[in-house]
Parts: C-alpha cells; sequence; structure tokens
C-alpha cells in the first residue's frame, strides 16, 4: 500500500489523529478507476454520499455505495475503501463547518502561497523560521486565508467517529 503524505503525521502523532482526505481528490481517484460510461453514475453516486445532510446518513450511503460498486467495477470499492475512514473525518465536525472540511483546498492553495513566496530561500535558517515567516506573511497581507464556514463551532470537540470497514 503507499504512504500518503500525512502518515508521517500519524507515526508522530498517533492513529487517534484526526485526518481529512480530499472528498474532490478522492473523486478524480474514482473516476480514473471506472471506464467512462460509467463516470457519470460514479459521480451521482459519490456526490449523493459526501454531501448526506448526516453522519449516519453518509454511513449508510457509503455502505451503499461500496455495495453497489463492488459490483459493477470492483477497483472504485477498492480505491474508496483504501482511504477508510480519512475521508470522513468532516462528519466528526459540526456539521456548520463540513463545506470547508471536505477538501484539503485551503490547505493547498496556502500552501503553494507560502512555497511561491519562500521560493527564492533555497534554505531557511532553522525550523523555527518557518512558521515566524508564515506569521510574517499572513501579517503583512502577502498571504491571505479565507474564513473557514462554520468557524464559530471551531472549538467543539470532535465527534467519535466509527466506521464499519466491514460494510
Amino acid at each position: 500500500m503507499d504512504r500518503f503524505p500525512d502518515d508521517w503525521l500519524v507515526a508522530l502523532w498517533g492513529d487517534h489523529l484526526p485526518i481529512q482526505r480530499c472528498t474532490v481528490h478522492k473523486h478524480r481517484n474514482l473516476l480514473a478507476h471506472a471506464p467512462k460510461h460509467i463516470h457519470d453514475a460514479l459521480t451521482e453516486d459519490d456526490r449523493d454520499m459526501v454531501y448526506a445532510d448526516t453522519a449516519a446518513e453518509v454511513e449508510r450511503r457509503r455502505k451503499a455505495f461500496l455495495r453497489k460498486w463492488r459490483l459493477k467495477c470492483r477497483a472504485v470499492a477498492d480505491s474508496l475503501e483504501e482511504s477508510g475512514g480519512r475521508l470522513f473525518t468532516f462528519t466528526r465536525l459540526d456539521p456548520s463547518q463540513w463545506k470547508s472540511a471536505r477538501t484539503t483546498n485551503a490547505i493547498e492553495r496556502l500552501n503553494e502561497k507560502f512555497r511561491r513566496r519562500i521560493k527564492t530561500q533555497t534554505v531557511l535558517p532553522c525550523a523555527e523560521t518557518v512558521p515566524m515567516l508564515l506569521w510574517a506573511l499572513l501579517a503583512s497581507g502577502q498571504i491571505q486565508m479565507r474564513k473557514v464556514d462554520g468557524w464559530e463551532s471551531l472549538s467543539q470537540p470532535l465527534e467519535p467517529m466509527p466506521l464499519d470497514l466491514a460494510a
């Protein structure tokens, strides 16, 4: 099994670290595993699953997705199973935050802007320089972040996430 960039976080912080895999990137990955003639049906089923209104409904639709796609295109089901619970970590948050948490695009955009700003500096003096430089770029307005949907409830603890992997 391929290692993901977030595996080093798990190695450092343990398995209880809540990591969200990007649902948009997973959707593209699912399409890559399917023949073109079933892309529309796959897209509809994926959207229904990811954009369900409650965590229980997301889990119910995930199970139905796996049952259906194991028969239609095993590679699609295997790809979804490979992501495990990391694709649905957003359901542990307050529902007002789901829109922002489903995708990692905001984080990727921040990383891209940060890399572009520090590209001329091939070596930073020490690890402590990175957060200081990031803060300076944010404070100066050279990097801007958008407000996270549901930011009012960010202080709430995450819900435990039971995931039936035997779906």
